[in-house]
């Protein structure tokens, strides 16, 4: 007899889910039962991924894109009645000495690592509002609390997120709406692959665990935070899978 799952009659929303950490999030979402909706910018990734999962449904949007992001996240709500839990996951990461780095570079990171964490946000809180019961789970990164050489425009971004998480939390939570972040050390996926060499050796060597994670190591802590009552008392929280990069 197969379980229900600790996320059965949930309906689940993750960006950024064609690869990496969202990908691995909405996979064990949909193990644990819920009715999970991938979002990514890359339509036929995210469509493929959705036939994969036998996802509850698929779109491709820009998270930067104000009324495209408003689109998607009430097409949810009128889909399947209801929005319980968001994910926002969707990111870049490009690796640009401060010294360098162009206006233009720095704009386009504060605008999908964290621009897009406020509207996906925005347009759902509503309606968890409304149901008086939702989870937002914002994927973050422990450089937004120690800071990255040559990330500056990363860390900030991500760091703007956790400060985000908390403001966030202190005003749903009295609707039971409860909004948290996780802030992953480096893991193997497609982002990371592309900074350099060097950085990800020196990154690894100052790691007490000693390697990278992977994404399905960073999932289960957002089914916690989704789940009931196993997440019932974060509240603006920092959790840290991070290979002890950062020990608070």
């Amino acid at each position: 007899m197969q379980l229900q799952g600790t996320l059965h009659g949930r309906t689940a929303l993750v960006t950024g889910a064609a690869s990496g950490i969202g990908n691995a999030i909405a996979r064990a979402y949909a193990a644990e039962g819920a009715a999970v909706v991938v979002l990514d910018r890359d339509a036929e990734r995210v469509q493929a991924v959705a036939a994969q999962l036998g996802a509850a449904g698929a779109h491709a949007v820009d998270v930067t894109d104000a009324d495209a992001t408003k689109e998607a996240v009430d097409g949810v709500v009128a889909a399947h009645g209801r929005l319980d839990v968001l994910v926002n996951c969707a990111g870049i990461l490009t690796e640009v000495p401060l010294v360098e780095m162009d206006v233009a570079t720095w704009d386009r990171m504060i605008d999908v690592d964290l621009r897009s964490v406020f509207l996906m946000t925005r347009w759902a809180a509503p309606h968890m509002v409304a149901q008086r019961w939702g989870r937002v789970v914002n994927v973050a990164s422990q450089l937004g609390l120690k800071g990255g050489e040559s990330l500056t425009h990363y860390s900030a971004a991500k760091a703007g997120v956790i400060g985000f998480t908390k403001a966030a939390a202190r005003e749903l939570a009295p609707h039971g709406v409860l909004v948290n972040a996780i802030a992953p050390g480096p893991v193997n996926t497609p982002l990371v692959d592309g900074l350099s060499p060097d950085w990800k050796a020196a990154k690894q060597a100052e790691l007490p665990l000693g390697r990278f994670g992977d994404p399905e190591e960073i999932a289960p802590t957002a089914v916690l935070l989704a789940s009931d009552p196993g997440g019932n008392l974060y509240v603006g929280q920092t959790l840290g899978p991070n290979s002890g990069d950062v020990m608070p």
